[in-house]
């Protein structure tokens, strides 16, 4: 079902998950086999010790035969001179097989030997015990077998076993539960595989569980979104471009070929001017385009501290129109940015109002809770209020009420928004007694 993480993470969890089950499984069995292992010994300990004391208690009674038959590997009885006087019936006819005896103070003690020189490639649990006897002290001998690592051969094929069976659950389970897990993210996966440029409406797949998997399928459903929205803007920025480049050279065509078709009547100077006319709509169409072109790509921005007073009337010192041009404007109201862009923010707001104003163009400069604001009211016809964030539309020029708007290219008020964005401040229209009233509002610098 998840294929593609097959090889990657859905198998290397899962022999992670193995391996370390493998290796508590390992681990538990050991202390379990050395606990066990560690009982046995005891057992068999005792066991050795419990026929030693029979054999004594047979001597103490007078009772002992050369052959005394016990439950234990062996026995043998030595007396006070060092001979074999009973042993059990695998050692009979044997010397002595330990010659260590209890200490002198001591009536025993119990041992394990091994590679004995009558029994070679043998480990024996000896218990050795001191007698007193008539003739001096007689020291009594029971063997036992030594216990294995593993205590029994079945004992380690059922912990072997466990451990497989063990290791071989989590391996499928673990198997599993990634699989179903990875599922959804495989689902995303799959999905945004088959999203292309050309189909942007489709959307990852959300799964139930409010978990991180979920979060990832939203965030990349509104990336998408985001997306879409910017493909779409593009989309529609190049048709509404690739109109508004069209409409001067079809102009321009348009009058050429009438002036051929008829060149002896024809105003050549007439025709130059319109030609000129239209070449400087075109040029302001394609320099606003690169201007765009460069605040969508984040084009880094000069910073420097900005006076928006002086900034105001150095523009209106380069001014020459018609309109009355009143000002208020703070003194020591300073920005941080671009000059050469704010400089454009600027003009494009006096550009606008001077098309729109019927006599008075207001620009006022203010400080306001720390915040830099440029305001440029116009005395025109305004903008209603449903038509407010239409006009920063690209290639917007709204024809009803500000029908006069002839000039521009449809770019002049998104480039100062985005050029107010880039800045880290904002650009709006604001309410007014009348006209358009635009607030331009930047950090203070």
């Amino acid at each position: 079902m998840v294929k593609r993480f097959g090889g990657s993470v859905r198998a290397r969890l899962t022999l992670i998950a193995s391996v370390v089950m493998a290796l508590l499984c390992i681990v538990v069995n050991s202390l379990l086999l050395y606990a066990v292992n560690d009982a046995a010994v005891e057992y068999e300990t005792n066991r050795v010790t419990s026929a030693a004391m029979r054999v004594i208690h047979l001597l103490k009674r007078g009772e002992l035969r050369p052959v005394v038959v016990v439950d234990v590997y062996g026995a043998q009885v030595v007396n006070s001179t060092g001979q074999v006087v009973s042993a059990s019936p695998n050692f009979v006819g044997r010397p002595r097989i330990i010659q260590d005896e209890p200490d002198i103070d001591a009536t025993t003690h119990h041992r394990t030997y091994c590679d004995m020189p009558e029994l070679p490639d043998t480990c024996l649990i000896v218990s050795a015990f001191r007698v007193y006897q008539d003739d001096g002290d007689w020291v009594v001998y029971a063997f036992g077998e030594t216990v294995p690592w593993y205590v029994h051969p079945w004992g380690l094929a059922f912990l072997i076993g466990i451990t497989i069976c063990a290791v071989a659950i989590t391996w499928y389970g673990t198997s599993h539960t990634i699989a179903r897990t990875l599922a959804p993210v495989d689902a995303i996966r799959a999905k945004l595989a088959d999203i292309t440029a050309t189909d942007l409406g489709q959307r990852v797949p959300v799964p139930d569980d409010d978990d991180e998997i979920n979060a990832l399928a939203r965030t990349a459903n509104q990336t998408l979104d985001r997306l879409e929205a910017a493909v779409e803007q593009q989309r529609r920025f190049a048709s509404d471009a690739s109109h508004d480049l069209r409409s001067p050279i079809t102009a321009m065509r348009a009058q050429v070929e009438e002036t051929l078709l008829h060149p002896e009547d024809a105003d050549w100077p007439h025709m130059a001017e319109a030609l000129l006319a239209s070449l400087d709509r075109l040029q302001a169409i394609v320099t606003d385009l690169l201007i765009l072109a460069k605040l969508d790509a984040g084009a880094p921005t000069a910073q420097e501290h900005v006076d928006l007073a002086e900034l105001v009337s150095s523009e209106l010192a380069t001014r020459h129109g018609d309109k009355e041009m009143a000002t208020d404007l703070r003194p020591g109201v300073t920005v941080v940015g671009d000059r050469l862009r704010l400089s454009r923010l600027l003009a494009n707001l006096l550009d606008n109002a001077a098309r729109h104003a019927e006599k008075v163009i207001t620009i006022k400069v203010r400080s306001e809770n720390g915040d830099a604001v440029l305001e440029v009211l116009d005395d025109g016809a305004g903008i209603a209020p449903e038509q407010r964030e239409v006009v920063f539309q690209r290639f917007t020029r709204l024809d009803a009420s500000r029908s006069r708007d002839a000039g521009g290219t449809g770019l002049g008020l998104p480039i100062a928004r985005e050029i107010a964005r880039a800045h880290g401040g904002t650009l709006r229209i604001a309410d007014s007694a009348g006209g358009a009233r635009f607030v331009l509002r930047l950090p203070g610098g």
